[in-house]
């Protein structure tokens, strides 16, 4: 086990304190920023150079699961702030060294929805833009922003490049009042604006040169975690924090059986269908995490054998995902039937934790019927829809 996941295993109680006070803010409370960072759990994937681990990418998963299962919010931001160094690891040193030089515990924000437009100028571009869910954006330094630019030599406002471009938190505004959501309140994913902002050439990213794994092999050849597709990775990353925020519904959920007991004396841990309703959970569940897991495990250990990913394994792990994350919701909502009236009183936390999976499935990289269109087309040669996240 990684040290990291035992440590928040082990101050597991900690974490969960800090879940309902993080929903009546808004956001992460300090306190449970503090607990997220002094786990080592955002320095997980970040370059050993700069006090990070390099970690094993399914060690990362699992440790999302672990803690989205107790504490839905903290598990979330912890996952999604969590993956970013696995990006910034791959990008310009000199943008590398702006980030984590002076702070190797510096977080940064997101989010990749293409929704900025970018003009091309000397030295870089001139970014504009509103984006929606900044997951901990709060306590973050840096952000790395989705948008289409002008080419190199193209028609001027013609935006067709699909790029990443990272700012300072200095070059752009929280929206402090626009995550008003019935689930995952505590992850504080906020609007973030920026009006004309510009942004150097070597703290951007090309989508696809960084899909295809260039960056890596430009500045971390060294580094076999980087050799993973940034395309297979971060959506990865989402559906374990998915799949942990499900195993929390389950969870919950048997926790209450235990002691439930009906208006007419009846223990339900004494109704078949009851029981039968959370054995089924509970192995659905439990197959949903292996399947994540192990397929990013084989990953790794095809790339550190000295492998290569190819297209045909990204859109393999991606079907995967999303066919886990659906299976373990789909797990989640059958006991959800069984919970009864008092499940939804504010006070239960089965109510609130549904309501957390809710707002996860909402997530792109969880939408599954297109990905899987798309990932029975490829076996017929048919080119992946535009705007399909697979």
């Amino acid at each position: 086990m990684h040290p990291v996941r035992e440590t928040i295993i082990g101050n597991i109680d900690s974490f969960i304190q800090q879940e309902v006070p993080s929903i009546e803010l808004g956001r992460v409370t300090d306190e449970g920023a503090r607990l997220i960072r002094d786990s080592g759990m955002v320095r997980m994937l970040q370059p050993k150079q700069y006090g990070g681990f390099e970690a094993d990418p399914r060690e990362f998963y699992q440790t999302v699961i672990e803690l989205a299962s107790k504490a839905s919010s903290l598990g979330w931001v912890g996952s999604v702030v969590g993956v970013h160094p696995f990006q910034f690891g791959q990008g310009d040193p000199r943008m590398q060294e702006e980030v984590w030089g002076a702070d190797h515990d510096t977080w940064t924000a997101s989010p990749y929805a293409p929704i900025g437009r970018a003009r091309r100028v000397e030295g870089g571009y001139l970014l504009s833009g509103q984006w929606p869910f900044s997951s901990g954006t709060d306590h973050c330094k840096w952000a790395v922003l989705g948008g289409l630019a002008e080419r190199e030599g193209g028609e001027a406002g013609a935006f067709t490049e699909l790029m990443h471009f990272v700012l300072p938190r200095a070059d752009y505004e929280i929206l402090q009042d626009s995550w008003n959501v019935m689930g995952l309140q505590g992850t504080g994913s906020k609007d973030v604006l920026v009006q004309d902002v510009f942004v150097p050439n070597y703290r951007t990213y090309n989508v696809q040169a960084l899909n295809d794994c260039e960056y890596a092999a430009r500045h971390r050849p060294e580094s076999v975690l980087y050799r993973i597709p940034f395309d297979l990775f971060f959506p990865g990353a989402i559906s374990a924090a998915t799949l942990g925020i499900a195993a929390g519904v389950v969870n919950h959920f048997a926790e209450y059986t235990g002691s439930r007991v009906t208006r007419m004396g009846v223990k339900q841990t004494q109704n078949p269908y009851h029981m039968a309703s959370l054995g089924a959970a509970l192995a659905d569940i439990d197959a949903s995490c292996q399947h994540v897991l192990n397929e990013i495990g084989d990953i790794y250990k095809l790339v550190q054998a000295g492998g290569k990913v190819t297209r045909e394994m990204k859109y393999k792990a991606r079907v995967n995902q999303v066919r886990a994350v659906r299976r373990a919701a789909e797990a989640a909502a059958e006991v959800f039937k069984h919970a009864g009236g008092n499940a939804s009183r504010v006070s239960n936390p089965i109510q609130r934790t549904w309501r957390d999976l809710s707002v996860a499935m909402g997530h792109a990289c969880n939408v599954d019927d297109p990905v899987y269109a798309a990932y029975a087309g490829t076996l017929y040669g048919i080119p992946v829809p535009r705007g399909v996240v697979i």
